[in-house]
């Protein structure tokens, strides 16, 4: 592993710097987090700046859009946009990280020419239907079916934890076509407009208090077969495409933030006095040390991405298994800094310690993830 940058890389990072410089100061102040018309608004006007500039589907072949940057540029990327505060890719996440790399590796051109340019833009939104009340983190267990009716699918069941669902245009969602088959080789991966009959909508509140999740239940919505993204029932295959890319440099950004963050709670603990305990001293310098680990993980795993031609290994489940119970583990140091403080909901501090909990569930249970590293990585067998 080279963790070094070329010439190029720095010179790709400086150029980015001074683009940031300008264009952040005249950004709009961020909307409520309840509003999310208003959210959704202010997440597309931003993805059309970095469109415009040169900067959206950075990590995209050329051939899909995008700018056919390395994965080491799109490491630099997101490292200095966390680093200069600037937007998240919020509601186009799906889309952007998700969906429209799936569809630029494994769809038609016919498929790529139509979805790829307008998440690239931030003109249309996306949301993924994979995850229902029933399977559980066994995604293969899935039960919405969809039946074939000449050139359309007929889809009937329900999904849940489908972010941005109330806003999205589209939704990557996962049926099953062949009940017959065994469980992983009868999926199908569709492009579901959001807008088609029989589609309802269900905002789910987390314990935060916010709604960016919501139940989905699909009452015999017909899909154009054209639609589907693969073979039908190779849906399994594609998933483990999204997947790759949901684990793979998804959570870079937010490593970057949690560093920022352990900075500001040591600042913290300096001011109250907490910092006088070597516990919590002691406890401060091992995240530090975690965090700083995690980083250079990712960039293993940034090089071995561009090694295998691009696409996420599965070395993301390793890194996705640890960040998300550092985070966790940070949080906790915070209420521990904080006292009292770190319940107090008006305070962002609280608010991000109420999401780490999610964090061993989404994208993947940590169980899941262990089974990935113990048998595909590790070569252990399966167990029973």
């Amino acid at each position: 592993m080279d963790l070094t940058y070329t010439e190029a890389e720095e010179e790709f990072r400086r150029r980015l710097r001074e683009w940031l410089t300008a264009v952040l100061p005249g950004l709009p102040p961020k909307p409520s987090p309840d509003d999310w018309p208003a959210r959704r608004a202010y997440d597309t006007a931003w993805q059309r700046m970095l469109y415009d500039a040169g900067y959206a589907g950075l990590h995209w072949p050329q051939d899909a859009g995008g700018r056919g940057a390395t994965p080491t540029q799109h490491l630099i990327f997101l490292e200095e946009t966390e680093k200069a505060g600037a937007p998240y890719v919020g509601a186009n996440f799906v889309g952007l990280l998700h969906a429209g790399p799936t569809v630029a590796a494994e769809g038609t051109a016919e498929q790529r020419a139509r979805w790829l340019p307008p998440v690239l833009r931030g003109d249309e939104i996306w949301c993924q239907g994979f995850s229902e009340p029933e399977a559980g983190s066994d995604l293969a267990a899935l039960r919405t079916r969809a039946v074939r009716d000449g050139d359309d699918y007929v889809v009937s069941g329900s999904k849940i934890w489908t972010s941005h669902a109330e806003v999205a245009d589209w939704c990557e969602l996962l049926v099953r076509t062949d009940p017959e088959a065994p469980k992983h080789r009868g999926i199908s991966w569709l492009a579901m407009p959001m807008d088609a009959p029989g589609i309802t909508v269900r905002p789910l509140r987390t314990l935060a208090g916010s709604t960016e999740f919501a139940e989905v239940f699909l009452d015999e919505v017909r899909v154009p077969v054209h639609n589907r993204v693969g073979a039908e029932n190779d849906g399994w295959r594609v998933t483990m495409v999204t997947l790759s890319f949901e684990r793979g440099t998804a959570f870079v950004g937010e490593v970057v933030a949690c560093r920022r963050t352990l900075d500001a709670l040591a600042a913290e603990a300096r001011r109250n006095g907490k910092w006088d305990d070597a516990v919590v001293r002691r406890r401060l310098g091992r995240l530090n040390a975690e965090f700083r680990a995690l980083w250079r993980l990712t960039q293993w795993n940034v090089a071995e991405s561009e090694r295998i031609g691009g696409v996420p290994g599965i070395g993301g489940s390793v890194f996705k298994l640890r960040y998300s119970q550092t985070r966790q583990e940070l949080y906790e140091a915070a209420a521990e800094v904080l006292g009292a403080d770190a319940f107090d909901l008006d305070r962002e501090w609280a608010l991000d310690r109420l999401s780490s909990l999610s964090y061993t569930i989404a994208a993947g249970t940590s169980q899941i993830q262990r089974n990935i590293v113990a048998e595909r990585i590790l070569g252990l067998p399966k167990g029973r």
